[in-house]
């Protein structure tokens, strides 16, 4: 879960800081007092044995060679020696304690998130594709950010995500007890962004078997393995190199083109590739002479090109697939 934290090594430091701060500060009470002070020698006490008493009567060893005997020595020990005892004591295993309290109140903070988490997305690699994967999620205004779980072995990509206040996963996405945190089992849908096609096809095999009705999203470099990652389960496969490939060659004839279509895909500014339900006024009409531009319709799960002949009429129950205007971006032009 998110949470802002501090450097382990600099809380380290800082407690250590502390109990010598307190040491110092016990020896220099019972150095300025030793007349009040008997040693089991009977030669006094020196700065050395200052050091020593405060040693011992701060870690509660208490050997008894060196004790208060005067009545101002007893009540600086029970007004001041004994609060820095205790506060010595909290420094030491303050680290422990602190361990311990945050690891128990994560692990409460994430059983509770597990029992309540519903239908959320789960994203594999927070890579370049991965990060413009969520951007989209959270740019269509249809996903919260503590509803998108990001699972990933490298902890400044996690570190990066949880910094927008996404749900992160330390772990490979090839386990099932990783995604089994992730709470996968009851995602509605899962992107798989890894950097390496045999990663992509084990992760998309594990969420599958783990999630059968999740939507599974994969990304895949090389076009000879989508067919690897349909066989594993995965609903949609993305050709990330081809894609990019075809825009580039396009870009050195027609470059507006591709202009168009990076509008397109951009959801936050300018045009874009949005889905609605039919309205019951546009019932019976054709798609081709609605006041959107529509790119398609989709039946009973099953997309038609505006142009196809099964959609010449829309029916109840048929989602249009439509360009939306989204304009801001400083009003583009």
């Amino acid at each position: 879960m998110p949470e802002p934290s501090i450097s382990p090594m600099r809380s380290i430091i800082r407690r250590v800081i502390g109990a010598l701060l307190a040491l110092l500060a016990t020896v220099l009470i019972v150095y300025a007092g030793r007349d009040g002070y008997r040693d089991s020698n009977g030669d006094g006490l020196s700065l050395l044995d200052s050091f020593y008493y405060a040693t011992v009567s701060l870690s509660t060893t208490g050997y008894g060679d060196i004790t208060p005997v005067s009545a101002v020595a007893r009540l600086i020990n029970v007004l001041i020696i004994t609060p820095l005892r205790v506060l010595f004591l909290i420094v030491l295993v303050g680290t422990t304690l602190e361990v311990l309290t945050e690891r128990s109140r994560q692990a409460f903070r994430i059983q509770k998130w597990r029992s309540k988490v519903r239908d959320h997305v789960v994203v594999v690699g927070f890579g370049t594709k991965g990060r413009s994967a969520v951007k989209t999620l959270l740019g269509d205004e249809t996903v919260e950010p503590n509803r998108v779980v990001v699972v990933d072995t490298d902890q400044q990509a996690l570190d990066a995500a949880a910094a927008l206040g996404l749900v992160t996963v330390h772990g490979s996405a090839t386990r099932s007890d990783v995604l089994r945190v992730a709470g996968v089992q009851r995602a509605r849908a899962v992107v798989v962004a890894t950097n390496r096609d045999d990663s992509a096809v084990l992760a998309t095999l594990t969420a599958r078997e783990m999630a059968p009705k999740a939507h599974i999203v994969a990304s895949v470099r090389e076009a000879e393995n989508v067919h690897l990652l349909k066989q594993s389960g995965a609903n949609q496969v993305v050709v990330s190199s081809e894609t990019a490939g075809r825009l580039l060659g396009m870009a050195t004839s027609t470059p507006v083109v591709v202009d168009m279509v990076e509008d397109l895909l951009t959801p936050e500014s300018g045009l874009a590739i949005a889905e609605r339900p039919v309205e019951p006024s546009e019932e019976g009409g054709s798609p081709r002479h609605l006041a959107d531009i529509v790119l398609g319709v989709v039946r009973d799960g099953t997309l038609y090109r505006v142009d196809s002949a099964q959609v010449d009429a829309i029916e109840p129950g048929d989602q249009l697939l439509y360009v939306k205007k989204v304009t801001p971006a400083d009003q583009i032009e």
